[in-house]
């Protein structure tokens, strides 16, 4: 009964055009650099109010879902990360671009994408009870042991040089404590400025370190968008062959994905980063310098982004807990529309729910025609002339930071870190690290200071709870065998030369 209810909801013509609108817009939102897929679903609000529930709800998911999506599009084309989830794999992809594989960059991340968004879909569908309440028992211990390990990805991404990655993570981890400190509410290094008071913004400094620099870099360079799409290829031609190769890692990073996005204020950016880190680390297809590497980079970090997104509707709609910023959006539409997410809308209001799970099946299958679409109309656009498109690049970037912050503060911000990323990676230091620092570090910050807090001071505590005990204990293990491998084997095996190609791509 409740499955042929939910058919003759995806039978109403009106949801479909909610739909293909939605997604449609998701889409350009999601390929401006800046614009993320928050700010898209935030802007939607004021149209789908007056909707119907599952139109409504309809709209947040389908947008969102093309947004997450969209961002790699610009990160492959222009080294300019469309979203913060995407800046994970921005080098990878945009290397397979400068080698005229712009196809396959962007097809791994097309289907994997699709691959993700439909898997923690069917978790979401069947398991989406238990897997709340797994992610209701974490507290702040396990949340900063999390943190850790999170941060435990910039040894995976930090290029030949570990002084220079780590040099890069803290530089991130201080960028994340200015402004106020989040248990005293004490100003620091705010210099009286009240520009500062809330902090740094992670959009502002995305688009100067990546977009920004990128420009820079490439401001005397001739029109090569040709010379590199010229054998681009389909983007329809490589997906049988990509996911087959890579199934594993898509696989991964959708479980990455979910069970990240289920853990309540985490996010798309830091199942990224974990799934990109794993891939990098325990990859079997190709080496890590290789193409073939950097695709299943790409597929698995594509796949964990979207599938963050139907992780964060667990706990939003089994306990009524947004799992991010969007699905607390989603939440009050639903309660202002008279639906009480809970366990009790299982039982009360079955079409509902069931309706809302088979929209993500909708959403992530309407990515593949729509997304096709887009990746050959941004195509299109890169064939225009290098001194036409920078100077609009340029523009985007600074309309997206802006609209972010609404601040001129934040356009200086974008100047500022753009020429500080220029100058990071004229002395190879990379710029990954540093964003994963800024990423992580409220979290890290916020949930040991509570930790302390709650314990009276006493480290023990990081290790008394069963799963963060565990947890630590790995990441400690991590960093352990890291750190020994560098002091015991200082003067390895000298890599060959088609090894130090890739990696410097």
């Amino acid at each position: 009964m409740v499955i042929g209810s939910v058919f003759s909801q995806l039978a109403d013509p009106y949801l479909w055009m909610v739909v293909v609108f939605s997604s449609v817009y998701g889409l350009v939102i999601g390929a401006i650099p800046g614009l993320t897929a928050l700010m898209a679903t935030a802007l939607l609000v004021p149209f789908i109010i007056f909707m119907p529930p599952l139109p409504a709800v309809a709209s947040i998911i389908s947008a969102s879902a093309m947004a997450i999506f969209a961002g790699d599009i610009p990160g492959a084309l222009l080294r300019m990360p469309g979203t913060p989830a995407s800046a994970a794999y921005t080098d990878d992809a945009h290397g397979l671009t400068l080698k005229g594989k712009s196809a396959v960059a962007l097809g791994a991340g097309l289907f994997s994408s699709v691959c993700g968004g439909l898997i923690s879909s069917l978790i979401l569908t069947t398991s989406a009870p238990w897997l709340a309440r797994a992610a209701l028992s974490f507290s702040s211990v396990e949340y900063f042991w999390l943190g850790v390990l999170g941060l435990s990805c910039a040894t995976f991404v930090a290029g030949p040089s570990l002084l220079k990655g780590l040099a890069s993570l803290l530089f991130g981890l201080f960028l994340a404590t200015v402004g106020l400190d989040p248990v005293s509410g004490m100003p620091r290094f705010t210099f009286g400025s009240s520009d500062l008071m809330g902090g740094l913004g992670l959009i502002p400094i995305l688009i100067g370190l990546f977009a920004v620099s990128e420009l820079m870099r490439n401001s005397n360079a001739g029109p090569a968008a040709e010379a590199e799409d010229s054998h681009a290829g389909s983007v329809m031609g490589t997906a049988g062959g990509l996911m087959w190769t890579h199934k594993v890692g898509i696989l991964r990073g959708s479980l990455i994905g979910t069970l990240v996005g289920a853990l309540p204020g985490a996010g798309s950016d830091i199942a990224a980063w974990i799934s990109y880190a794993t891939a990098k680390r325990f990859s079997r297809v190709g080496g890590r310098a290789t193409d073939d590497g950097a695709v299943e980079r790409i597929m698995s970090a594509s796949a964990a982004n979207n599938a963050s997104l139907g992780g964060a509707y667990i706990p939003a709609t089994v306990f009524g807990i947004p799992g991010d910023a969007i699905t607390a959006i989603v939440i009050s539409v639903m309660f202002i529309k008279g639906i009480n997410p809970g366990p009790t809308l299982f039982l009360n209001r079955p079409e509902v729910i069931y309706g809302i799970f088979a929209i993500f099946f909708v959403a992530n299958l309407l990515i593949i025609p729509l997304g096709i679409g887009c990746i050959y109309s941004f195509r299109a656009i890169m064939k225009l002339p290098t001194a036409v498109i920078s100077p609009v690049i340029l523009l985007f970037c600074i309309l997206g930071a802006f609209s972010v912050e609404n601040t001129l503060f934040a356009v200086g911000l974008v100047a500022v870190f753009g020429l500080l990323g220029w100058v990071m990676e004229a002395n190879e230091i990379p710029l990954a690290p540093a964003i994963l620092g800024l990423i992580l570090g409220p979290l890290l910050e916020q949930t040991f200071m509570t930790t302390m807090l709650k314990s009276q001071g006493d480290l023990v505590t990081f290790f008394d709870r069963p799963v963060g005990g565990t947890i630590g204990v790995f990441t400690l293990a991590v960093w352990s065998i890291t750190i020994g491998l560098k002091v015991f084997r200082p003067n390895g095996p000298a890599p060959t030369p088609a090894v130090e190609e890739g990696t410097a791509d």
